[in-house]
């Protein structure tokens, strides 16, 4: 019985393996069972956008007059922290810091 486990258990690693499965999560080496999600935007902008987007999503979410809306989805248990983290993590830190010193480069002149 073990044996046979062992064989099905190599055969699905095989499969795996050779197909484009589990692609999406790329393990983060710098910290323990962590991971990062590619995320392709086309510019700052649209970056911007979508933090925009999620944080306005969350206002919306967290009045408590806007909490019924059964005619968009049937669970209506959505996490709003979920947005606010994303939110967060799609901030652009560094290069808001390059902002600030064209800024002051910019009040220079």
């Amino acid at each position: 019985m073990e044996v046979q486990n062992e064989e099905k258990g190599e055969a699905l690693l095989e499969l795996m393996t050779k197909s484009n499965y589990f692609t999406k999560l790329k393990p983060e080496h710098k910290k323990d069972d962590s991971f990062t999600v590619p995320l392709k935007v086309s510019s700052y902008n649209e970056l911007n956008m979508m933090v925009s987007d999620l944080l306005k999503a969350s206002i919306i979410l967290l009045n408590p007059e806007t909490k019924s809306f059964s005619s968009f989805t049937k669970d209506q248990n959505i996490n709003v922290m979920t947005f606010l983290e994303i939110a967060l993590q799609l901030l652009p830190e560094e290069e808001m810091e390059l902002l600030d010193d064209l800024h002051k480069v910019y009040l220079e002149c």
